[in-house]
């Protein structure tokens, strides 16, 4: 039996992995992409207009997206290795004190002194672990978690293109109307909010719906606007 329960349940990714942001670049570019053309639609503009600014909301968004994504990831990136290198002279210059405020950590946590010392000095043999221990019990980060900017960057690119090429594709293939776009977004909003079920405690029903909606929200409220635009500057 022991070890039984364990054996017998899995958890969730609750951070989201790969998935989330993925998933939330072509959510982005399907609710950005859809507004802009419904918005281009509702002021009577031509199919060749709507392609042109389908196509130009869908490389502005994605580079957008990529650049904002690498400054970011990079930013964070670089503080947590600056504070990584402060952590590794305190290492390498004050073991002793280091040893000592590791073996606090384990003593907070319910650890007999004896043991968390013991325990401390045994993972901090290794440099390299004793690295990793010290920056996730005191930066909540280890070397070893830090992401790529560059991927990062162009992950955010290829989703976001993604989605927001969806409405725009119709037009793409010599299409003429609105509404084969519209439904493509929709249903593609409908799979993304699906997917993103994978990772909360929503029923993929519920949370496609509700994508749905909110895309199509976007889509009614841009494409008023842009009809009144359009009577106003006509």
């Amino acid at each position: 039996m022991t070890g039984s329960a364990e054996a017998h349940h899995r958890h969730r990714d609750v951070s989201g992995g790969w998935l989330r942001p993925t998933v939330f670049g072509a959510m982005d570019g399907l609710v950005s992409n859809l507004g802009l053309i419904s918005g281009v639609v509702g002021s009577s503009a031509s199919a060749h207009t709507i392609a042109i600014a389908g196509m130009a909301g869908l490389a502005a968004g994605a580079f957008s997206m990529a650049a904002g994504e690498y400054t970011s990831v990079a930013s964070q990136r670089e503080l947590a290795l600056a504070e990584i290198e402060v952590e590794r002279r305190e290492l390498a210059h004050n073991p002793d004190d280091e040893l000592a405020e590791l073996t606090a950590v384990y003593v907070g946590r319910g650890v007999e002194p004896e043991l968390a010392r013991e325990v401390a000095r045994q993972l901090s043999r290794d440099p390299d672990q004793a690295l990793e221990i010290h920056s996730r019990e005191e930066l909540g980060v280890g070397p070893s978690d830090l992401a790529s900017p560059m991927v990062a960057a162009l992950s955010s690119f290829g989703s976001f293109a993604v989605g927001a090429l969806l409405p725009v594709l119709p037009y793409l293939l010599g299409g003429t109307a609105f509404w084969p776009g519209l439904l493509l977004a929709l249903a593609g909003l409908f799979l993304c909010g699906a997917v993103v079920s994978r990772v909360t405690a929503r029923s993929w029903w519920f949370s496609g719906l509700r994508q749905l909606l909110l895309g199509a929200a976007a889509a009614g409220l841009t494409y008023g606007i842009g009809a009144l635009l359009d009577n106003a500057l006509s």
